[in-house]
Protein backbone atom coordinates (compact mmCIF):
# COMPACT_ATOMS: atom_id res chain seq x y z
CA UNK A 1 0.00 0.00 0.00
CA UNK A 2 1.16 3.38 -0.83
CA UNK A 3 1.32 6.21 1.25
CA UNK A 4 0.91 9.64 1.41
CA UNK A 5 4.70 10.83 0.70
CA UNK A 6 4.49 7.86 -2.25
CA UNK A 7 1.40 9.50 -3.80
CA UNK A 8 2.84 12.64 -3.75
CA UNK A 9 6.20 11.38 -5.27
CA UNK A 10 3.86 9.95 -8.03
CA UNK A 11 1.91 12.84 -8.86
CA UNK A 12 4.68 15.15 -8.81
CA UNK A 13 7.65 12.97 -10.26
CA UNK A 14 5.36 10.55 -11.98
CA UNK A 15 8.81 9.25 -13.64
CA UNK A 16 9.85 7.56 -10.22
CA UNK A 17 6.54 5.46 -9.98
CA UNK A 18 6.46 2.21 -11.39
CA UNK A 19 4.31 1.82 -14.99
CA UNK A 20 1.56 -0.25 -12.67
CA UNK A 21 1.85 2.13 -9.66
CA UNK A 22 -1.01 1.64 -7.68
CA UNK A 23 -3.35 4.26 -6.43
CA UNK A 24 -4.54 4.60 -2.92
CA UNK A 25 -8.01 5.96 -1.88
CA UNK A 26 -7.63 6.62 1.20
CA UNK A 27 -4.18 8.36 0.99
CA UNK A 28 -5.12 10.28 -1.22
CA UNK A 29 -8.10 11.81 0.36
CA UNK A 30 -5.58 12.52 2.89
CA UNK A 31 -3.57 14.85 1.17
CA UNK A 32 -5.67 17.61 2.78
CA UNK A 33 -5.08 21.02 1.10
CA UNK A 34 -7.28 24.20 2.31
CA UNK A 35 -7.94 26.68 0.29
CA UNK A 36 -10.07 29.62 2.43
CA UNK A 37 -10.42 32.99 1.67
CA UNK A 38 -10.79 36.45 4.13
CA UNK A 39 -13.21 39.21 3.35
CA UNK A 40 -14.75 41.55 5.25
CA UNK A 41 -15.51 45.59 5.34
CA UNK A 42 -12.39 48.39 4.92
CA UNK A 43 -10.14 48.41 7.89
CA UNK A 44 -11.44 45.19 9.02
CA UNK A 45 -7.63 43.92 9.63
CA UNK A 46 -7.93 40.99 6.76
CA UNK A 47 -4.18 41.34 5.79
CA UNK A 48 -2.67 41.62 8.98
CA UNK A 49 -4.65 38.38 9.53
CA UNK A 50 -3.10 36.35 7.63
CA UNK A 51 0.22 38.40 8.33
CA UNK A 52 0.10 36.92 11.61
CA UNK A 53 -1.18 33.42 10.62
CA UNK A 54 2.02 33.02 8.95
CA UNK A 55 4.23 34.82 10.92
CA UNK A 56 3.23 32.87 14.39
CA UNK A 57 3.14 29.61 12.33
CA UNK A 58 6.80 30.43 11.27
CA UNK A 59 5.46 30.44 7.83
CA UNK A 60 7.95 33.08 6.29
CA UNK A 61 11.39 33.83 5.60
CA UNK A 62 13.70 35.55 7.78
CA UNK A 63 14.63 37.91 4.80
CA UNK A 64 11.08 38.76 4.51
CA UNK A 65 10.13 39.51 8.02
CA UNK A 66 13.61 41.70 7.69
CA UNK A 67 12.20 43.68 4.47
CA UNK A 68 8.72 44.07 6.04
CA UNK A 69 10.02 45.67 9.23
CA UNK A 70 12.70 48.14 7.40
CA UNK A 71 9.61 48.98 5.33
CA UNK A 72 7.25 49.67 8.46
CA UNK A 73 10.13 51.53 10.38
CA UNK A 74 10.75 53.35 7.13
CA UNK A 75 7.27 54.84 7.51
CA UNK A 76 7.52 55.66 10.80
CA UNK A 77 4.95 52.83 12.11
CA UNK A 78 5.16 51.51 15.18
CA UNK A 79 6.02 47.51 15.58
CA UNK A 80 6.19 45.58 12.59
CA UNK A 81 3.49 45.88 10.12
CA UNK A 82 2.60 42.17 8.90
CA UNK A 83 0.06 43.19 6.57
CA UNK A 84 2.73 44.21 4.07
CA UNK A 85 2.80 40.39 3.38
CA UNK A 86 0.32 40.18 1.35
CA UNK A 87 -0.46 44.09 0.50
CA UNK A 88 2.26 43.76 -2.02
CA UNK A 89 0.95 46.33 -4.68
CA UNK A 90 1.98 49.61 -4.41
CA UNK A 91 -1.11 51.10 -4.26
CA UNK A 92 -2.37 49.30 -1.79
CA UNK A 93 0.51 50.12 0.72
CA UNK A 94 0.22 53.72 -0.14
CA UNK A 95 -3.05 53.42 0.76
CA UNK A 96 -3.49 50.90 3.86
CA UNK A 97 -5.80 48.73 1.61
CA UNK A 98 -6.29 45.46 -0.62
CA UNK A 99 -7.20 46.21 -4.08
CA UNK A 100 -6.40 42.85 -6.05
CA UNK A 101 -6.49 39.39 -4.74
CA UNK A 102 -3.49 38.43 -3.14
CA UNK A 103 -2.61 34.42 -2.61
CA UNK A 104 -0.34 32.69 -0.19
CA UNK A 105 0.91 29.71 0.56
CA UNK A 106 1.88 27.57 3.50
CA UNK A 107 1.43 24.39 5.45
CA UNK A 108 1.46 22.69 9.00
CA UNK A 109 2.49 19.39 9.72
CA UNK A 110 -1.56 18.79 9.77
CA UNK A 111 -2.66 20.53 6.63
CA UNK A 112 -1.69 22.41 3.43
CA UNK A 113 -3.36 25.49 2.90
CA UNK A 114 -3.73 28.08 -0.24
CA UNK A 115 -5.05 31.67 1.27
CA UNK A 116 -6.70 34.48 -0.68
CA UNK A 117 -6.72 37.78 0.27
CA UNK A 118 -10.01 39.82 -0.81
CA UNK A 119 -10.26 43.36 -1.04
CA UNK A 120 -13.28 45.18 1.88
CA UNK A 121 -14.01 48.40 -0.35
CA UNK A 122 -17.44 47.58 -2.15
CA UNK A 123 -16.24 48.69 -5.83
CA UNK A 124 -13.40 45.62 -5.21
CA UNK A 125 -16.40 42.87 -4.75
CA UNK A 126 -15.86 41.24 -7.71
CA UNK A 127 -12.20 40.57 -6.58
CA UNK A 128 -13.85 38.74 -3.95
CA UNK A 129 -15.63 36.64 -5.97
CA UNK A 130 -12.82 35.77 -7.63
CA UNK A 131 -10.80 34.54 -4.45
CA UNK A 132 -13.96 32.67 -3.16
CA UNK A 133 -14.60 30.90 -6.06
CA UNK A 134 -12.71 27.41 -4.86
CA UNK A 135 -12.74 28.23 -1.31
CA UNK A 136 -13.84 25.53 0.63
CA UNK A 137 -13.90 27.92 3.87
CA UNK A 138 -14.13 31.87 3.91
CA UNK A 139 -13.04 33.52 6.78
CA UNK A 140 -15.29 36.81 7.48
CA UNK A 141 -13.84 39.46 9.55
CA UNK A 142 -15.60 42.45 12.10
CA UNK A 143 -14.40 44.73 13.43
CA UNK A 144 -16.01 44.55 17.33
CA UNK A 145 -16.37 48.16 17.48
CA UNK A 146 -18.70 48.42 14.43
CA UNK A 147 -20.25 44.95 14.49
CA UNK A 148 -22.03 43.92 11.86
CA UNK A 149 -21.85 46.19 9.09
CA UNK A 150 -23.35 45.86 4.77
CA UNK A 151 -20.35 43.83 3.59
CA UNK A 152 -20.37 41.70 6.13
CA UNK A 153 -23.45 41.09 4.81
CA UNK A 154 -22.65 41.12 1.26
CA UNK A 155 -19.57 38.67 1.64
CA UNK A 156 -21.77 36.21 3.55
CA UNK A 157 -23.99 35.92 1.15
CA UNK A 158 -21.74 35.82 -1.40
CA UNK A 159 -20.01 33.20 0.05
CA UNK A 160 -23.28 31.53 0.30
CA UNK A 161 -24.43 31.88 -2.91
CA UNK A 162 -20.48 30.28 -4.15
CA UNK A 163 -21.32 26.90 -2.07
CA UNK A 164 -18.38 27.76 0.44
CA UNK A 165 -19.30 25.26 3.15
CA UNK A 166 -17.46 26.46 5.79
CA UNK A 167 -17.62 30.10 7.61
CA UNK A 168 -15.93 31.17 9.72
CA UNK A 169 -16.86 34.79 11.51
CA UNK A 170 -13.54 36.42 13.38
CA UNK A 171 -14.61 39.14 15.78
CA UNK A 172 -11.09 40.97 15.34
CA UNK A 173 -10.09 43.74 17.27
CA UNK A 174 -11.19 42.71 20.81
CA UNK A 175 -8.21 44.73 22.13
CA UNK A 176 -10.06 47.57 21.55
CA UNK A 177 -12.97 47.02 23.24
CA UNK A 178 -11.62 45.91 26.22
CA UNK A 179 -11.78 42.09 25.33
CA UNK A 180 -15.76 41.96 26.10
CA UNK A 181 -17.47 39.39 26.36
CA UNK A 182 -20.76 41.31 26.01
CA UNK A 183 -19.47 43.03 22.46
CA UNK A 184 -18.80 39.42 21.14
CA UNK A 185 -22.48 38.07 22.05
CA UNK A 186 -24.19 40.73 20.75
CA UNK A 187 -22.24 40.22 17.50
CA UNK A 188 -22.29 36.23 17.38
CA UNK A 189 -26.59 37.22 18.13
CA UNK A 190 -26.82 39.39 15.76
CA UNK A 191 -24.68 37.55 13.13
CA UNK A 192 -26.74 34.51 13.63
CA UNK A 193 -30.30 35.83 13.36
CA UNK A 194 -29.22 37.41 9.71
CA UNK A 195 -27.25 33.86 8.89
CA UNK A 196 -30.32 31.93 9.46
CA UNK A 197 -31.68 32.90 5.76
CA UNK A 198 -28.14 31.54 4.74
CA UNK A 199 -27.78 28.46 2.93
CA UNK A 200 -24.12 27.88 4.50
CA UNK A 201 -24.82 26.68 8.16
CA UNK A 202 -21.20 25.09 9.31
CA UNK A 203 -20.80 28.92 11.05
CA UNK A 204 -17.44 29.01 13.65
CA UNK A 205 -17.25 32.42 15.53
CA UNK A 206 -13.48 33.80 17.35
CA UNK A 207 -12.82 36.24 19.33
CA UNK A 208 -9.40 37.36 18.16
CA UNK A 209 -6.98 39.94 18.39
CA UNK A 210 -5.24 40.30 14.54
CA UNK A 211 -2.37 42.61 15.78
CA UNK A 212 -1.67 41.29 18.62
CA UNK A 213 -2.42 37.35 17.95
CA UNK A 214 -4.91 36.50 20.26
CA UNK A 215 -6.44 33.22 19.05
CA UNK A 216 -4.91 33.25 16.01
CA UNK A 217 -2.48 31.13 16.39
CA UNK A 218 -1.95 31.04 19.73
CA UNK A 219 -5.06 30.85 22.62
CA UNK A 220 -5.59 34.31 24.01
CA UNK A 221 -4.78 34.38 28.15
CA UNK A 222 -7.06 38.12 27.84
CA UNK A 223 -10.22 36.15 27.05
CA UNK A 224 -10.31 32.91 29.27
CA UNK A 225 -14.14 33.51 28.96
CA UNK A 226 -13.38 31.97 25.19
CA UNK A 227 -13.75 28.42 25.64
CA UNK A 228 -13.55 27.18 21.71
CA UNK A 229 -10.21 26.59 19.69
CA UNK A 230 -8.35 29.18 17.65
CA UNK A 231 -8.56 29.90 14.19
CA UNK A 232 -5.33 27.75 13.26
CA UNK A 233 -6.72 25.09 15.34
CA UNK A 234 -10.18 25.43 13.50
CA UNK A 235 -8.02 25.87 10.17
CA UNK A 236 -6.27 22.31 10.62
CA UNK A 237 -9.04 20.37 12.27
CA UNK A 238 -12.27 21.46 10.28
CA UNK A 239 -14.00 18.63 8.05
CA UNK A 240 -13.28 19.11 4.28
CA UNK A 241 -13.07 15.25 2.86
CA UNK A 242 -16.86 15.43 2.08
CA UNK A 243 -16.95 18.99 0.32
CA UNK A 244 -16.02 17.37 -2.87
CA UNK A 245 -19.24 15.48 -5.01
CA UNK A 246 -17.38 12.07 -4.86
CA UNK A 247 -20.88 10.34 -6.77
CA UNK A 248 -21.59 11.60 -9.28
CA UNK A 249 -18.69 11.01 -11.90
CA UNK A 250 -18.16 14.23 -13.91
CA UNK A 251 -14.82 14.43 -16.63
CA UNK A 252 -14.84 17.10 -18.95
CA UNK A 253 -12.60 16.99 -22.22
CA UNK A 254 -10.05 19.56 -22.40
CA UNK A 255 -7.50 17.84 -24.82
CA UNK A 256 -6.97 14.76 -27.00
CA UNK A 257 -3.67 13.75 -26.61
CA UNK A 258 -2.05 11.82 -30.16
CA UNK A 259 1.18 11.55 -29.90
CA UNK A 260 1.66 10.49 -33.75
CA UNK A 261 5.27 8.03 -33.44
CA UNK A 262 5.75 4.78 -34.25
CA UNK A 263 6.19 4.41 -30.59
CA UNK A 264 2.37 5.27 -29.39
CA UNK A 265 1.32 4.95 -33.10
CA UNK A 266 -2.65 4.02 -31.76
CA UNK A 267 -2.38 5.94 -28.23
CA UNK A 268 -5.52 8.19 -27.86
CA UNK A 269 -5.56 9.78 -24.64
CA UNK A 270 -8.26 12.03 -23.58
CA UNK A 271 -6.65 14.96 -21.16
CA UNK A 272 -8.62 16.86 -17.98
CA UNK A 273 -9.39 17.79 -14.64
CA UNK A 274 -11.60 15.24 -12.73
CA UNK A 275 -14.81 17.72 -11.96
CA UNK A 276 -16.47 15.33 -9.67
CA UNK A 277 -17.07 11.40 -8.61
CA UNK A 278 -14.20 8.65 -8.86
CA UNK A 279 -12.97 7.52 -12.16
CA UNK A 280 -11.75 3.63 -12.57
CA UNK A 281 -9.96 1.36 -15.02
CA UNK A 282 -13.47 -0.81 -16.00
CA UNK A 283 -15.72 1.59 -15.72
CA UNK A 284 -18.87 1.58 -17.81
CA UNK A 285 -18.63 5.31 -18.75
CA UNK A 286 -21.37 7.26 -21.67
CA UNK A 287 -19.79 10.37 -23.98
CA UNK A 288 -21.51 13.15 -24.21
CA UNK A 289 -23.27 14.45 -26.11
CA UNK A 290 -22.95 11.57 -28.80
CA UNK A 291 -23.91 9.03 -25.87
CA UNK A 292 -21.91 6.52 -27.06
CA UNK A 293 -21.01 3.79 -24.74
CA UNK A 294 -18.11 2.30 -23.48
CA UNK A 295 -15.23 0.99 -20.60
CA UNK A 296 -12.23 2.61 -19.16
CA UNK A 297 -9.25 1.33 -20.23
CA UNK A 298 -6.81 2.86 -18.09
CA UNK A 299 -6.67 6.38 -16.06
CA UNK A 300 -3.15 7.22 -16.51
CA UNK A 301 -0.88 10.42 -14.95
CA UNK A 302 2.41 11.09 -17.46
CA UNK A 303 2.01 7.43 -18.80
CA UNK A 304 1.70 5.89 -15.21
CA UNK A 305 -1.31 3.85 -14.60
CA UNK A 306 -3.72 4.52 -11.73
CA UNK A 307 -6.01 2.39 -9.76
CA UNK A 308 -8.32 5.20 -9.48
CA UNK A 309 -8.58 9.05 -9.35
CA UNK A 310 -10.71 11.28 -7.57
CA UNK A 311 -11.58 15.15 -7.76
CA UNK A 312 -9.82 17.43 -8.64
CA UNK A 313 -6.78 15.46 -10.01
CA UNK A 314 -5.82 15.86 -14.03
CA UNK A 315 -5.25 12.90 -15.02
CA UNK A 316 -5.96 11.11 -19.23
CA UNK A 317 -8.47 8.66 -19.70
CA UNK A 318 -8.26 5.68 -22.37
CA UNK A 319 -10.88 4.30 -23.78
CA UNK A 320 -11.74 0.81 -24.97
CA UNK A 321 -13.26 1.75 -28.14
CA UNK A 322 -12.56 4.80 -30.91
CA UNK A 323 -15.00 6.83 -30.41
CA UNK A 324 -15.12 10.56 -31.73
CA UNK A 325 -14.33 12.95 -28.59
CA UNK A 326 -13.20 16.23 -28.44
CA UNK A 327 -12.70 19.03 -26.54
CA UNK A 328 -15.99 20.29 -24.65
CA UNK A 329 -17.50 16.90 -24.34
CA UNK A 330 -18.13 14.77 -21.58
CA UNK A 331 -17.24 11.76 -19.85
CA UNK A 332 -19.92 10.24 -17.08
CA UNK A 333 -21.19 7.21 -15.68
CA UNK A 334 -23.58 5.42 -17.51
CA UNK A 335 -26.79 6.18 -15.96
CA UNK A 336 -25.71 8.86 -13.88
CA UNK A 337 -25.84 11.69 -16.39
CA UNK A 338 -25.98 15.69 -16.08
CA UNK A 339 -28.72 17.57 -16.86
CA UNK A 340 -28.59 18.52 -20.64
CA UNK A 341 -30.18 21.77 -21.82
CA UNK A 342 -30.09 25.18 -23.99
CA UNK A 343 -31.98 27.64 -21.58
CA UNK A 344 -31.08 27.78 -18.38
CA UNK A 345 -31.82 29.93 -15.05
CA UNK A 346 -28.89 31.09 -12.91
CA UNK A 347 -27.91 33.51 -10.15
CA UNK A 348 -25.20 35.51 -11.21
CA UNK A 349 -22.94 38.14 -9.58
CA UNK A 350 -22.28 41.03 -12.08
CA UNK A 351 -18.47 42.08 -12.30
CA UNK A 352 -18.28 44.05 -15.72
CA UNK A 353 -18.11 48.20 -15.40
CA UNK A 354 -21.57 48.09 -18.11
CA UNK A 355 -24.55 46.59 -16.81
CA UNK A 356 -25.81 43.54 -17.65
CA UNK A 357 -28.01 44.09 -21.13
CA UNK A 358 -30.99 42.01 -21.53
CA UNK A 359 -30.86 40.32 -24.89
CA UNK A 360 -27.11 41.29 -24.40
CA UNK A 361 -24.73 38.38 -26.54
CA UNK A 362 -22.01 37.30 -24.68
CA UNK A 363 -19.28 34.32 -24.66
CA UNK A 364 -20.57 31.66 -21.82
CA UNK A 365 -17.35 29.06 -20.46
CA UNK A 366 -18.16 26.28 -19.10
CA UNK A 367 -16.08 23.21 -17.75
CA UNK A 368 -14.05 23.49 -20.90
CA UNK A 369 -16.74 24.24 -23.29
CA UNK A 370 -17.14 27.79 -24.94
CA UNK A 371 -20.25 28.74 -26.47
CA UNK A 372 -22.45 31.88 -27.48
CA UNK A 373 -25.17 33.00 -25.06
CA UNK A 374 -28.11 35.22 -24.79
CA UNK A 375 -29.94 36.96 -21.64
CA UNK A 376 -33.17 36.16 -22.09
CA UNK A 377 -34.22 37.56 -18.71
CA UNK A 378 -33.47 39.07 -15.75
CA UNK A 379 -35.64 37.84 -13.15
CA UNK A 380 -35.04 39.51 -10.20
CA UNK A 381 -31.79 41.53 -8.04
CA UNK A 382 -30.95 40.96 -4.67
CA UNK A 383 -30.96 43.44 -1.71
CA UNK A 384 -28.29 42.64 -0.22
CA UNK A 385 -28.87 44.22 3.12
CA UNK A 386 -32.90 42.64 3.36
CA UNK A 387 -32.11 39.66 0.99
CA UNK A 388 -35.41 41.16 -0.70
CA UNK A 389 -35.81 40.14 -4.56
CA UNK A 390 -36.53 43.25 -6.40
CA UNK A 391 -38.41 42.42 -9.78
CA UNK A 392 -39.28 46.30 -10.37
CA UNK A 393 -37.22 46.68 -13.69
CA UNK A 394 -34.52 45.42 -11.99
CA UNK A 395 -30.88 46.19 -12.90
CA UNK A 396 -27.92 44.22 -12.44
CA UNK A 397 -24.93 46.75 -12.33
CA UNK A 398 -21.09 46.08 -10.92
CA UNK A 399 -21.06 43.99 -7.72
CA UNK A 400 -25.01 42.85 -7.98
CA UNK A 401 -26.06 39.92 -7.67
CA UNK A 402 -29.50 38.91 -9.38
CA UNK A 403 -31.31 36.08 -11.10
CA UNK A 404 -31.47 35.69 -14.81
CA UNK A 405 -32.49 33.31 -17.62
CA UNK A 406 -29.80 32.38 -20.20
CA UNK A 407 -29.98 30.75 -23.42
CA UNK A 408 -27.12 29.07 -25.33
CA UNK A 409 -26.47 28.19 -28.75
CA UNK A 410 -25.41 24.73 -28.34
CA UNK A 411 -26.49 22.63 -25.20
CA UNK A 412 -24.33 22.54 -22.10
CA UNK A 413 -24.29 19.12 -19.59
CA UNK A 414 -24.76 20.51 -16.17
CA UNK A 415 -25.71 20.07 -12.55
CA UNK A 416 -27.26 22.46 -10.13
CA UNK A 417 -24.69 24.42 -8.43
CA UNK A 418 -25.82 23.11 -4.99
CA UNK A 419 -24.78 19.29 -5.97
CA UNK A 420 -21.65 20.01 -8.37
CA UNK A 421 -19.81 23.48 -8.06
CA UNK A 422 -17.54 22.62 -10.98
CA UNK A 423 -20.32 21.87 -13.45
CA UNK A 424 -23.02 24.30 -12.05
CA UNK A 425 -20.98 27.00 -12.01
CA UNK A 426 -20.18 29.31 -15.84
CA UNK A 427 -18.37 32.37 -16.60
CA UNK A 428 -19.87 35.46 -19.17
CA UNK A 429 -17.48 37.36 -21.36
CA UNK A 430 -18.17 40.20 -22.91
CA UNK A 431 -17.44 39.90 -26.67
CA UNK A 432 -16.34 42.59 -27.56
CA UNK A 433 -13.12 43.39 -24.63
CA UNK A 434 -12.82 39.65 -23.71
CA UNK A 435 -13.31 40.77 -20.50
CA UNK A 436 -14.84 38.27 -17.75
CA UNK A 437 -18.57 39.69 -16.77
CA UNK A 438 -20.56 37.72 -14.57
CA UNK A 439 -19.95 34.58 -12.28
CA UNK A 440 -22.79 32.62 -12.62
CA UNK A 441 -24.27 29.42 -10.46
CA UNK A 442 -26.45 26.95 -11.84
CA UNK A 443 -30.13 26.95 -10.23
CA UNK A 444 -32.12 23.76 -9.31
Amino acid sequence: MMNKQDIKSEISNPKSATPDSQFNSDSYMNMDLLRFTTAGSVDDGKSTLIGRLLYDSKSIFEDQYESIKATSERRGEEGVNLALLTDGLKAEREQGITIDVAYRYFSTPKRKFIIADTPGHVQYTRNMVTGASTANLAVILVDARHGIVEQTKRHSIIASLLGIPHIALCINKMDLVGWSKEVFDKIVADYSEFAARLKTKDIHFIPISALQGDNVVNRSEKMKWYHGGTLMYLLETIHIASDINHIDMRFPVQYVIRPYNDKFHDYRGYAGRISSGVIRPGDSIAVLPSGFTTKIKSVEVDGHSLREAFAPLSVTVLLEDDIDISRGDMLVREGNVPRQGQDIDAMVCWMGEKPLLLNGKYFLKHTTKDVRAVVKEVKYKLDINTLHRITDNPSIGMNDVGRISIRTTAPLFFDAYTKNRETGSFILIDEATNVTVGACMIID
